[in-house]
């Protein structure tokens, strides 16, 4: 017998900075029937899941935070992985959100019922249904693995970088890491000293600056404990700085003669070795991948026990990796630092709209939404970390803040209108994505040379906003109620 669903009037699917922000931002505003839908046993999302050796953030600690929410206590100038999660599941306690948890209920399928006016949600604890559903399962919620013929044979263990396997000792042992990503670049310094040996296959070389990183002295945590103003400031200051970097990303040969420079000149002088130095030389515009920031990995890829292996691996056997040359390399345990699905997010195969379709098959290759955060033909959906609210430059939270507050915003001129359901005009989504593209033209992330993971399947970059993000923020603050379907 099937079970009567139980109701609430928000769902929101994840436990990340997104899910936590807005159940606590959707509570100040009046709304305080809701659900977080979070599949695991904890909240913390992405930060919950990265827990590997060195993981730790690229984004500045005081900017690397809710704006409502700051922490005085950060101990270092870039946070690392056990301080943002202790952060997270702080906030949402202090917040009030944890009776709202529902720990360990996975979102299976989540459909719209238009008769009803209701999505009608199934989750691994049974049926719910809601007036309204907001996605915040995060842009880097699913790891990718690349297909690699063999990989099931191998006789070693193997995991990815977002689900370490801590029951594994790597002391001694031969190890090899596929990519050389954010990830990897935080994980093969940490690992590098304790391994027999360390192979580490690179099929593209990432550009790489120094970070500025110091510790937060105890008497700073103290001066913005006392004086909340002065981390304000601090903030503000962070943000403004990174702001300026959007000019060199918006204007290839800027970013030519300032950054890419400094990077290249920073390679100079970390690595000696002409032939290695050559390897890790990126052939394509800075910014067109992720710039990554460390001062640990170009000295950790010159030790002894490391090699940096080019040839594209083509197979594994119970052995471990084979790459084009026909060489077999030996190991005990392959890590994957291969990043994670972020145009084809499986979460997008869960949900359908009004016409039946799931928002995978409306999407196809290349992800649409209205603002970033709303999509025709899924009334009454948000969409938090949609397309083209990637940033390159500055903390992503402040994106998912603004896609908060226009969220709000729809829901109270709702509730001011009397209205059961809402989504954008096609039209206006259409125009939107236009202006975003043209936007994009004549970038880094378009005309930089390179094949990234901003790219979708269509070749678009449909993961980036091409701009400011003040400019972001600033259009969504405008809520035109023309731009959306009523009933």
């Amino acid at each position: 017998m099937a079970h009567e669903p139980a109701t609430t009037e928000i769902a929101i699917i994840g436990g990340g900075f997104g899910g936590i922000g807005a159940a606590i931002r959707l509570r100040q505003a009046g709304f305080n029937e809701l659900i977080i839908f979070e599949r695991a046993a904890e909240l913390g999302g992405v930060w919950r899941d990265n827990s590997y050796p060195g993981c730790a953030c690229d984004v500045p600690s005081h900017l690397y935070s809710l704006s409502f929410a700051p922490n005085p206590n950060w101990s270092h100038s870039f946070s690392r992985q056990p301080e943002i999660w202790d952060y997270l599941r702080r906030v949402a306690c202090e917040f009030g959100v944890l009776p709202h948890v529902r720990l360990g209920h996975e979102v299976l399928g989540a459909v719209w019922d238009d008769g009803r006016q209701r999505w009608q949600i199934e989750t691994s604890r049974g049926p719910y249904e809601a007036r309204f559903l907001v996605v915040a399962s995060g842009a880097l919620s699913e790891p990718a693995i690349p297909a690699i013929p063999g990989l099931e044979c191998f006789a070693g263990a193997n995991f990815h970088s977002a689900r370490w396997d801590h029951s594994y000792d790597l002391a001694g042992r031969r190890v090899a890491v596929i990519g050389t990503g954010a990830s990897a670049i935080q994980f093969i310094p940490a690992i590098q000293p304790s391994v027999e040996r360390l192979l580490v296959f690179q099929r593209t070389p990432p550009w790489i600056v120094p970070r500025v990183e110091r510790s937060i002295s105890l008497a700073e945590r103290r001066l913005f404990a006392r004086f909340p103003l002065l981390q304000r400031l601090q903030r503000a200051w962070i943000y403004a700085v990174r702001e300026l970097l959007v000019a060199a990303f918006r204007r290839p040969w800027l970013m030519r003669w300032t950054l890419q420079r400094a990077a290249e000149r920073y390679l100079e002088r970390s690595v000696p070795d002409p032939e290695l130095r050559t390897k890790l030389t990126p052939r394509y515009a800075m910014g067109c991948k992720r710039i990554l920031a460390s001062n640990d990995y170009l000295p950790a890829i010159q030790q002894p026990n490391v090699e940096l292996i080019t040839e594209r691996i083509v197979a594994v056997t119970a052995r471990g990796p084979v790459t084009a040359d026909g060489v077999e390399h030996a190991v005990d345990a392959i890590i994957f630092g291969t990043g994670f699905k972020v145009t084809t997010q499986p979460i997008a195969g869960r949900i359908r709209g009004r016409d039946g379709r799931t928002l995978a098959e409306t999407w196809g290759v290349s992800p649409q939404a209205h603002l970033g955060t709303t999509v025709a033909g899924f009334p009454n959906m948000f969409f938090l970390q949609g397309p083209n609210t990637g940033l390159g430059h500055t903390s992503v939270l402040y994106m998912i803040e603004r896609q908060i507050e226009h969220m709000v915003r729809a829901l109270r001129h709702m509730r001011q209108r009397g209205a059961t359901a809402i989504e954008p005009r096609p039209e206006a989504q259409a125009a939107f994505v236009a202006a975003v593209d043209r936007a994009m033209k004549g970038t880094v992330w378009t005309a930089g040379g390179c094949q990234s993971w901003y790219l979708d399947g269509s070749g678009r970059n449909s993961t980036i906003w091409p701009g400011y993000s003040w400019q972001f923020a600033r259009r969504l603050r405008r809520f035109d109620p023309a731009e959306y379907v009523w009933s």
